[in-house]
């Protein structure tokens, strides 16, 4: 039995143009995945004082959120959640920063808990920097802090990247959306078809403030290495953060990474290194290194 090297060539670019449609009509249900909540939906916490709001972007979009306060706020965190539930759970990790004397400020991205809208890359940074720019309007840039975990690193670098905050911490980064997709389907077509690419590593050349990034050594869905290369692009700005054994879903529950963010919560800026005090610059010469 003879085979036709024309059939099987067909035959392959046949497979590929049905994994690229796969890829564009059912992206958002493996990106996304939300939980909606009932209107009257109340959000209770224990020892937090919550404070529930609504933006209207515009007819038929309300971006709903949560203001976790504190007596005598250092400033504010903005804290852009993963792609999974809504704020009703992530609420809890708000503590973390309360109890370093930080407000926090939740939101629930289009489609999640009680936000509503139909879901685009362009209108859901739309709407990050709606909020953000609510905030600005009782809080100096200073005081505001960006922080971003899992699929909210893209959106918070972005974020930071156009606007002049305190500082940026992402927990958990990816390098892009499209490049997480291509260690499963290794196509450099995908570029064509992903409509949520997020290249947080395009949008990070751009952040002047301090980046803070934390990550954990054993993290299976967007391996650690990615942090390491992000580190990479503003150097002089980054400091990473490892979480030894940390995985992406329990980062959290590792003491190292609550002391990780004590230091960078409590932290004066401008963080500089005087080279006139320390080792920085020196160089070894050849009588030195015998």
């Amino acid at each position: 039995m003879q085979f036709n090297p024309w059939m099987i060539v067909l035959v392959i670019i046949g497979i590929i143009i049905l994994i690229l449609l796969f890829v564009y009509f059912f992206q958002e249900r493996f990106i996304f995945h939300p939980e909606k909540l009932a209107k009257d939906f109340q959000f209770r916490y224990k020892n937090q004082v919550v404070e529930e709001y609504n933006i209207e972007i515009k007819k038929g979009v309300k971006i709903n959120g949560l203001h976790f306060k504190t007596s005598n706020p250092k400033g504010v965190v903005y804290y852009l959640k993963g792609n999974s539930k809504s704020i009703k759970g992530w609420g809890k990790f708000a503590v973390d920063f309360t109890l370093h004397g930080w407000d926090v400020i939740m939101i629930d991205y289009r489609g999640f808990g009680k936000s509503t809208g139909k879901r685009n890359l362009k209108d859901m940074h739309a709407d990050v920097q709606k909020v953000y720019d609510e905030i600005k309007k009782n809080v100096e840039e200073k005081y505001i802090i960006i922080y971003g975990r899992s699929l909210g690193t893209g959106f918070a670098t972005k974020l930071a990247s156009l606007n002049n905050p305190r500082l940026l911490i992402l927990v958990c980064p990816y390098y892009s959306i499209l490049k997480n997709i291509q260690r499963y389907i290794p196509l450099a077509s995908l570029s064509l078809v992903v409509k949520y690419s997020m290249p947080t590593f395009k949008w990070l050349k751009y952040v002047s403030c301090p980046i803070k990034i934390i990550h954990g050594t054993n993290d299976k869905t967007i391996p650690f290495n990615t942090s390491l290369k992000l580190s990479k692009i503003k150097p002089n700005l980054t400091r990473l953060y490892p979480i030894i054994d940390g995985g992406h879903k329990n980062i959290h529950n590792f003491e190292s990474y609550h002391r990780a963010l004590k230091e960078i919560l409590n932290s004066k800026l401008p963080e500089t290194i005087d080279k006139e005090k320390t080792s920085l610059g020196f160089k070894r010469n050849k009588q030195s290194q015998q």
